[in-house]
């Protein structure tokens, strides 16, 4: 037989698949096989579900970011007025504005006042931060406008308040009761300051998908705002949109200019990056630890290969005395071993790909299976646990389990190749 054979030639498929397939009496390590093959799938399937997971909850969190909070917000520096205190409220608002929504990238300006009160209802408090905002702004707010969920008519914004679905269920109200919104810095009389106390209709109740903005945000028409919370010709801040929220450290260099001096300006990414970043280092340690596992999944690999190599011993020693190269040696027991990580990675992908198609219905039967309360959404601050299939994602779990399948499975290969024929058959 010619030794010159060419890699992975049709009888080193042959033989390979006679090894994979054989039975125990025979020789074979098929338990062993199957042990690769399920732990070698099972670790891709882990990998992909989490990294699903994680990029959609990031996603899920930006987007409600995004969806009901400025991008860039920009307020005063402050001064201090004739009661030695700092006055950080905006008597121009309306020509700074202005002439940031004259920069090349902003999509929206509204000025806002902003202020925390009690609201009640039949007898239930809560506490809630309230924006004032004008109609036209706020229906413009896609994580308002276009809520998950939502109640009432938002075009009736100017004659009563919107709730979020959270502060409405804790003081028991829907659309059409009345609030009371109960401020302490009220009315200024000879006496002191009384508290201000004013009732509104409820006249819309959203779901931003964050329980944080759904448990505490009421939205008042700005007018209305700046009377209730003795702003009258001041506003507190600009909420800014822009068109790209990834962007906006390249922005808002411009945006500061605009609004001149004394200007402040702080964005999203400065509100929230701290999390962010704990979500990224997350990311990569969850990554790390993952590969761990299919690294361990990969080892049994070469133990089911140590085994082949131990009982096929007679046989190497045959192929290699009737002419069988080393390397066409290592390229069989090469093929048993690459050929397990393959078919558990193909199997891994597939069940991961399908439990981030189809978490929501998993997890609903898991809720269900425990008895409910398995997901605080107040912990979390989104309502479900989400799940993005990104492609790059799926390919960097394959390329890690099949680098680890193929890279150890040389190992023992090469010490099949190696095997002196003689040895081999010296007591057969």
């Amino acid at each position: 037989m010619a030794r010159n054979t060419p890699p992975f030639a049709p009888f080193e498929w042959m033989i390979a698949w006679r090894y994979l397939r054989a039975r125990r009496a025979e020789g074979g390590v098929s338990v062993m096989t199957w042990i690769s093959l399920v732990g070698i799938t099972l670790a891709v399937f882990a990998l992909i579900a989490t990294l699903a997971v994680r990029s959609g909850f990031r996603a899920e969190f930006v987007d409600t970011i995004l969806g009901a909070n400025a991008h860039v917000t920009v307020y005063s520096a402050g001064a201090v007025n004739d009661q030695n205190r700092v006055d950080r409220t905006m008597s121009d608002y309306r020509e700074i504005a202005d002439r940031v929504a004259q920069v090349e990238g902003v999509t929206r300006v509204a000025p806002l006042v902003k202020g925390q009160v009690m609201a009640s209802a039949q007898d239930r408090n809560a506490g809630v931060e309230v924006f004032g905002i004008s109609a036209e702004d706020l229906a413009s707010l896609p994580g308002i406008a276009a809520a998950e969920q939502s109640y009432g008519d938002l075009s009736k914004f100017g004659d009563g308040i919107a709730l979020g679905s959270g502060v409405a269920r804790s003081i028991g109200v829907t659309v059409g009761d009345r609030v009371k919104l109960i401020s302490p810095n009220g009315v200024k009389t000879a006496f002191g300051t009384s508290p201000r106390v004013n009732a509104y209709e409820v006249v819309y109740v959203f779901t931003a998908g964050r329980y944080d903005i759904d448990r505490t945000r009421v939205y008042m028409p700005f007018a209305e705002a700046q009377a209730y919370f003795n702003r009258e010709g001041v506003a507190d801040e600009l909420e800014v949109m822009v068109e790209n929220p990834d962007r906006v450290e390249d922005l808002s260099l411009e945006i500061l200019r605009a609004a001149g001096e004394g200007a402040l300006v702080w964005t999203w990414r400065d509100a929230s990056g701290g999390f962010l970043r704990a979500l990224e280092v997350e990311d990569n340690v969850m990554f790390i630890i993952l590969s761990i596992l299919v690294l361990i999944a990969a080892m049994n690999i070469v133990s089911g290969l140590i085994m082949l190599v131990k009982n096929k011993g007679r046989d190497i020693g045959i192929l290699r005395t009737i002419g069988l190269s080393e390397g066409s040696v290592m390229r069989v027991f090469f093929i048993c071993g690459a050929f397990t990580g393959l078919i558990g990675t193909a199997m891994g992908v597939i069940l991961g790909c399908l439990f981030a198609i189809y978490i929501d219905p998993i997890f609903s039967f898991v809720n269900y299976a425990m008895g409910g309360g398995v997901w605080d959404p107040s912990i979390r601050g989104i309502y479900n646990l989400p799940a993005e299939l990104k492609l790059a994602d799926v390919l960097s779990a394959v390329a890690l389990s099949l680098g680890l399948s193929f890279l150890v499975t040389l190992f023992p290969a090469r010490r099949a190749a190696r095997m002196n024929p003689v040895e081999a058959l010296r007591y057969e």
